[in-house]
């Protein structure tokens, strides 16, 4: 029989309020010309993670990392993988590797992404969506998907990760902020732990500094890890970054001739390329930057927005830029996309990568679906 995964006790869960995403000054987000002209409104809803990652949820997986840790191994291996990485020769996939840079603000919330419920809620409200191909994280993300998937179908529901992409994040040494940022150091998965977990692929980075030596250091550790990968047949996304330091902080120079230069240097890392994808910014003349290489690309969106229609937009010209740029490879303006639905957000980019939607059909799209399915995980529970 089916066990119930229900827990009768309290927890004491840190809840975010309802509403972070006012201003520090206390204001509702304002809607712009932009987002009026392509039709985008969010009126007066706002997303609350809690109604869909209830306390219940959230203390069941930590029951089992104390319980039964050595089943998340045997649920992993049980579980249904795609027979090809694509169905379509796209993807979309959510990036949800933040926290273990220390990266845990989005706009005005400093510790928004540092609160585990508020995290693991939405990235798990965009993952158990259909539309959505995977997840790239670290292990501790990942391995708590693992968990929920398996208290799920404990409790006689489907599993949401069976053919699923579940892509492991490799280096998340370049702490934000710290003097060793960009020696970038491969702390987190490795090519072995990603094939023990039956896992489908691998993502590394490097941050390109011509002034600062670190940078050759993670480039060099990046090689290694590909030619690791293409030892085990495990797909590998690079994303190369070209940075310079300014206002106390790397930012990434978004212009086409930086990108087609360290477009070429990644697409050369490692012993063979023939696993390799990319993971690279959209800017203007990105038809540019999908000529500098044959290898596949996926857009990343970067900083939260605070509104889902600037990525919409980037997404919908960068998938016209070139017939190698397949898809996106995106985070926080997904799972932090202002007061709206990370699930909505992410059925809308797909619509964009797998159906050619441009903006404006995105956002009908989007806003179709805003709010739909609410108890599709805390029923289980």
């Amino acid at each position: 029989m089916a066990r119930r995964c229900r827990l009768s006790r309290p927890v004491a869960c840190a809840i975010m309020p309802a509403n972070p995403y006012l201003t520090a000054k206390g204001r509702q987000p304002q809607t712009s010309r932009e987002e009026t002209a392509v039709g985008y409104d969010v009126g007066s809803y706002r997303f609350d993670v809690t109604q869909f990652f209830t306390e219940d949820c959230f203390a069941a997986i930590s029951d089992v990392r104390v319980s039964e840790p050595e089943a998340v191994y045997e649920h992993a291996a049980a579980r249904k993988r795609r027979q090809a990485l694509t169905r379509d020769g796209r993807l979309v996939i959510l990036a949800a590797d933040h926290p273990g840079r220390s990266i845990t603000r989005s706009e005005d919330a400093p510790l928004i992404m540092g609160n585990r419920q508020q995290y693991l809620g939405r990235v798990l409200r965009v993952v158990t969506a259909d539309d959505v191909d995977g997840i790239m994280g670290t292990p501790d993300i990942l391995e708590d998907l693992l968990i929920a998937d398996m208290l799920v179908q404990r409790a006689g529901g489907d599993s949401f990760l069976d053919g699923k992409i579940l892509m492991g994040s490799m280096n998340r040494g370049g702490l934000a902020g710290a003097a060793f940022e960009l020696d970038d150091k491969y702390t987190s998965f490795t090519a072995e732990s990603i094939s023990q977990l039956n896992m489908d692929a691998a993502k590394v980075m490097f941050r390109l500094d011509l002034t600062n030596p670190d940078s050759g250091n993670t480039i060099y550790y990046t090689s290694q890890a590909v030619n690791e990968c293409a030892e085990l047949g495990i797909p590998i996304f690079i994303e190369p970054l070209p940075v310079e330091y300014k206002d106390g902080k790397y930012a990434v120079k978004r212009t086409a001739g930086e990108l087609i230069k360290i477009a070429g240097v990644a697409a050369a890392v490692g012993g063979t390329s023939l696993g390799t994808w990319l993971k690279m910014p959209y800017c203007e003349g990105y038809d540019q930057v999908a000529r500098a290489v044959t290898l596949p690309i996926l857009m990343l969106g970067g900083e939260s927005k605070g509104t889902p229609v600037p990525t919409l937009q980037e997404f919908a010209a960068g998938m016209r830029a070139g017939p190698n740029v397949r898809g996106a490879l995106c985070g926080r303006n997904i799972t932090f996309p202002g007061p709206d639905d990370p699930r909505a957000v992410a059925a809308a980019v797909a619509y964009v990568v797998h159906k050619d939607a441009n903006a404006e059909n995105a956002v009908a799209y989007l806003q179709e679906r805003r709010g739909e399915k609410m108890d599709d995980l805390s029923k289980w529970f």
